[in-house]
């Protein structure tokens, strides 16, 4: 076993002072703070970008309140200019430069609000946007008085319906609590999806690489193939964990600072001890499900080119928990989410958005654990041989139908 802690301590150190690691953590971690403190940035860069507009007003009537109505709402970001030439005058100085747009008001056929936005281009969409919706409410309230309805009367029209839903179910997730629950999985699942993808190709890429350099000649000699193949799985694994700590860290903090509303909707805030021991157990052993079968096919390829197509099949297998995880959000009681989160392959994610959201029973949970544990067992078994007789296949190898052949290697 002193050969198998080598190989991993080896394989963890290596990595860890790789400079591609260094990289990647700083700027991942770079574009987590950038991420959790977007509004900041925003407003930094917004602060002095407040647009000027010139209002054409043709009614005489709509330009106060349509003002009042924008500064009821809190767009600081727009600028009214009333301007008192003509339309022409107006579109030659937005054309300089000298006003950020023109807005036109006008009555239509039934003396309500109409409005024409002039721009030099109007990919900008913010901006018209938030005019547009002070100008909705100009007409319906203009709307409103000419039919005679009073402001109490409007008031109700627009209160939205209560519309409550209450679980009868025993120990039931309340609404509040599902949108939690919601926003945490969705979380969860996404870093175990982009964790085992990265972490996965790179076990298949450095046995790939020794086999290229035939590094792997050397070592089969003095250390088996087998302990060769966990210690990298569990090494990278250490590192893979590393990595997320460092990110998770950093991102907790920040949101505890500045983003404690984001907090809050993710589940991050109080996330409860039994959904963040599910958590883990299903993160690790997705990793080490899909870990073994990532070394395993790296083992049969001899350059490094060969690798992505080696393994596209698990990686397409990856890619449909993960579509799947992301219809189970809105509907975690179908049998179709049901059903798959007893395939090993999709387990990981599907049966931890299951407890995350639902009451599941236990004996369903254990089930699960039990189909991958197994699975898990079955692959490692057959991995080691696989592994074993493709460390020392040589020469194009991109067919799965190669897994005999190693097999038959191994025998010998």
């Amino acid at each position: 076993m002193n050969k198998f802690w080598i190989v991993l301590s080896h394989t963890y150190v290596t990595k860890l002072k790789a400079k591609p690691f260094i990289i990647t953590t700083i700027i991942t971690s770079l574009l987590m703070l950038a991420v959790t403190n977007l509004n900041d940035i925003i407003e930094f860069f917004s602060k002095d970008k407040t647009k000027i507009v010139g209002v054409i007003d043709q009614t005489g009537t709509l330009y106060k309140p349509f003002e009042a109505q924008l500064a009821q709402r809190g767009e600081k970001d727009i600028r009214l200019r009333p301007f008192q030439g003509s339309e022409t005058d107006a579109k030659q100085r937005v054309q300089r430069g000298k006003l950020d747009a023109l807005l036109v008001l006008a009555y239509d056929d039934q003396q309500l609000p109409k409005a024409t936005y002039y721009a030099n281009t109007i990919a900008d969409s913010d901006i018209p946007k938030k005019m547009e919706q002070a100008l909705q409410q100009v007409k319906t309230a203009l709307a409103t008085a000419k039919i005679g309805l009073k402001q109490e009367q409007i008031a109700q029209l627009y209160e939205p319906v209560s519309f409550h839903k209450i679980p009868l179910e025993k120990n039931a997730k309340t609404e509040e609590e599902l949108d939690q629950a919601r926003g945490l999985v969705y979380a969860l699942v996404f870093a175990m999806y982009m964790f085992v993808l990265m972490y996965g190709s790179m076990i298949a890429s450095e046995v790939a690489t020794e086999k290229s350099s035939r590094v792997m000649e050397i070592l089969i000699s003095s250390v088996p193939p087998v302990q060769q193949m966990f210690g990298k799985i569990l090494g990278v694994a250490l590192l893979s964990l590393t990595q997320f700590a460092i990110l998770f860290t950093l991102g907790f903090a920040s949101l505890e600072r500045n983003g404690k509303e984001l907090l809050k909707f993710l589940g991050l805030g109080n996330i409860p001890v039994s959904t963040l021991v599910y958590a883990i157990v299903f993160f690790l052993l997705g990793y080490f499900l899909y870990a073994t079968l990532f070394a395993v096919l790296g083992s049969m390829v001899s350059r490094v080119e060969d690798v992505q197509t080696m393994i596209t099949p698990v990686t397409m297998l990856v890619v449909a928990a993960f579509f799947i995880a992301v219809f189970g959000l809105n509907a975690p009681e179908s049998s179709f989410i049901t059903i798959t989160s007893f395939i090993p392959f999709f387990a990981p994610m599907i049966m931890f958005l299951r407890v995350g959201m639902l009451n599941v029973p236990i004996w369903e949970v254990a089930l699960s654990l039990a189909l991958l544990i197994g699975t898990i067992g079955f692959f490692a078994f057959l991995g080691s041989k696989i592994y074993r007789g493709g460390v020392l296949m040589y020469g194009k190898s991109t067919s799965l139908k190669d897994m005999k052949k190693a097999l038959e290697l191994t025998k010998k």
